[in-house]
């Protein structure tokens, strides 16, 4: 018997069956080629998932390279810039080890005096020109440091009227050091402490000025309080925003502030019990941890290529 008679005899010809083949077919047929609207709607979606698919993963990849750079292990870094202080360190402890009277100036004890910043130019230098080329904060730096030992050699011979010469050479040093270190973030916070200090700091030095040191004091404050400010500006511990070098230049302006005020002190005010060694020793671990921070671009440069 056929189909047909088959159907025909169980009553599946009739319409109400027929009817159902027919929304079956239609259901089938929907699902192998949906319509165009709706076709393009699920296009639609899977490029928006893409997309966001997309974005996603470069947000992971800012972080983890945000995170490298962040956290730079400190014996990566003495590993990496180390030996190239050394000759540093060993001219640092010439001078301690000499400790040359300052009584008789000479030019043998401006040049013991200023090695350490000569090894610091070293130490940039060696970083290769290109990369000094590529940053300008790493130039403005050493800029600073070659303005630093020209104050030195001037400070050698203060007692012969030069004093005012070198307290000039520090002030274009501090004014290259905040170019350096940026305008970024603004951290209002981090201002009005050191505008505290500063102001402090003139407060107790003005009752001892006369002359010209009067007004020429109060402008070297406030360049070098301008440059601790663009130094610890950039230390935001508070957000995990800094790396190790934001953290030395920080350490660097405070120490630079503490050994020139203790300078101040001593030559305007009284006379400070081992202001020399706590003036050379924080002015030398100063401006060791300032040239540090200029290495900070090429430290990320090196993380994102192994990311």
């Amino acid at each position: 018997m056929s189909w047909h008679l088959c159907a025909h005899a169980l009553g599946l010809e009739s319409p109400f069956f027929l009817e159902i083949k027919e929304t079956q077919a239609a259901h089938r047929l929907h699902d192998v080629c949906p319509p165009t609207g709706e076709r393009t709607k699920t296009i639609g979606i899977s490029l928006a998932q893409q997309h966001k698919q997309k974005d996603v993963t470069q947000i992971l990849l800012h972080n983890s390279s945000t995170n490298v750079l962040d956290m730079v292990s400190p014996v990566s870094v003495v590993k990496s810039e180390g030996p190239k202080l050394v000759p540093f360190f060993k001219s640092t402890c010439v001078y301690f080890v000499l400790w040359l009277p300052t009584s008789s100036p000479s030019w043998f004890s401006a040049l013991i005096k200023c090695l350490p910043i000569f090894c610091l130019w070293v130490f940039l230098l060696a970083h290769g020109f290109s990369f000094l080329g590529a940053h300008s904060s790493a130039r403005k730096i050493l800029a600073g440091l070659i303005f630093s030992a020209l104050g030195d050699a001037f400070l050698i011979w203060q007692e012969q009227g030069y004093f005012v010469h070198g307290l000039l050479m520090f002030a274009i040093t501090h004014i290259l050091y905040s170019s350096a270190f940026g305008m970024k973030p603004i951290n209002v916070r981090a201002g009005f402490v050191i505008t505290a200090v500063s102001s402090v700091s003139y407060m107790l030095l003005y009752p001892y000025l006369s002359g010209p040191f009067t007004y020429l004091v109060a402008v070297y404050i406030a360049l070098i309080g301008f440059m601790g400010w663009r130094a610890m500006a950039g230390l935001q511990l508070a957000n995990d925003l800094w790396t190790w070098t934001k953290l030395s230049a920080c350490l660097g302006a405070v120490l630079f502030m503490v050994s020139d005020l203790t300078i101040a002190v001593n030559k305007f005010c009284f006379p400070v019990p081992h202001s020399r060694a706590i003036i050379m020793a924080t002015y030398y671990a100063a401006q060791m941890l300032i040239a540090l921070s200029a290495v900070e671009c090429q430290d990320a440069e090196v993380a994102r290529k192994r990311i």
